[in-house]
């Protein structure tokens, strides 16, 4: 697709600011765009008053009312004092707007960086927060969301790189891993038996996490989506298995100061790293129509690249086999 065909590429600072004035603020014409990918996202401006952050949503991802249910999550974890960066409403209490063929959501300025996950510290506090999070949002169901499956994350990911991405050269290796993948992901998750599904942040890497003055603030809950607690927990372990099981029993001390944790979950972390792996390669593919993509990660879809995701496919495939990780 021709760049300028593609929707985003019409997001221009008089746009973005006209969006974010339909709402009655009035621009001060400082417009900066944040990192972000799947959506565009901006700090804007304004006169008499601190910068908004202004997220225009991807056309064509998420519903109205799968938006909407994102915010009402927010709203509910604001609601009971969670550190969540929530949207901000209008004096008729809407939070989601409309602009061009634009879906759009204005938010305040959250300072921060990155929590040092190394820091068992940071973890204890960063669990009893998710166990405050978890708390809430185990109070009702989404219902329009999506659930994070197998299905979805991994065979739907595997059929689109085989039919349009994968190298002709490298199919049968790619088919061959993922098969046996997807076989034991689905063994694992039947073997764990049931497990609670709530309404989960779902994307909880170091970058959607703000810190500041030793606390952490919860940010972009876009992939929201009904899942395993433990979904919000495994990204946060790294290193050998002696070091993630330090920081595991940090994090599952300070999340069961607020919220039960089922210790059988522990079982999906491999599976639920696989899964994560599967999507990311077909979230590539999915958006690669969009100019940004391939400036930004130019190494996808390269030999090289699938001859690396091959290997990195069979060493997460040989873990799957390894004991999950124990609480001490």
């Amino acid at each position: 697709m021709p760049e300028a065909e593609h929707p985003f590429q019409t997001l221009t600072p008089g746009r973005i600011m006209d969006a974010v004035e339909s709402q009655g603020f009035s621009c001060d014409c400082r417009t900066f765009g944040l990192n972000s990918y799947e959506n565009r996202v901006y700090q804007v401006g304004v006169d008499d008053g601190p910068p908004l952050i202004a997220k225009f949503y991807r056309p064509g991802r998420w519903s109205d009312e799968q938006i909407l249910e994102e915010h009402r999550f927010c709203f509910d974890l604001q609601e009971h004092e969670l550190p969540v960066v929530a949207p901000w409403v209008n004096s008729a209490g809407e939070s989601l707007f409309r602009h061009g063929m634009f879906s759009f959501a204005l938010y305040p300025r959250q300072g921060g960086h990155a929590p040092e996950f190394d820091n068992l510290d940071n973890l204890l506090i960063l669990g009893r927060v998710l166990g405050r999070i978890h708390a809430i949002g185990a109070v009702r169901p989404f219902v329009h969301r999506p659930v994070l499956d197998s299905r979805s994350f991994g065979y739907e990911s595997v059929a689109l790189i085989k039919e349009q991405f994968i190298p002709a050269e490298y199919l049968e290796s790619y088919s061959v891993v993922t098969d046996q993948l997807l076989t034991a992901i689905d063994t694992i998750l039947a073997d764990a038996g049931a497990i609670r599904q709530i309404r989960a942040h779902g994307d909880c890497h170091a970058g959607n996490i703000l810190w500041r003055d030793g606390a952490p603030h919860f940010v972009d809950f876009d992939d929201a989506r009904t899942a395993p607690a433990v979904q919000d927990l495994w990204m946060m372990l790294s290193g050998e298995r002696p070091r993630q099981t330090a920081q595991l029993a940090e994090l599952v001390e300070g999340y069961r100061e607020f919220y039960d944790f089922n210790p059988r979950e522990l079982q999906l972390i491999g599976a639920l790293r696989a899964l994560r792996m599967l999507h990311y390669s077909a979230w590539l593919a999915r958006r690669w129509e969009d100019p940004i993509f391939p400036r930004t990660f130019p190494w996808f879809n390269t030999i090289r690249y699938w001859g690396e995701q091959i290997l990195e496919l069979r060493e997460q495939l040989a873990a799957l086999s390894e004991p999950p990780l124990e609480l001490p």
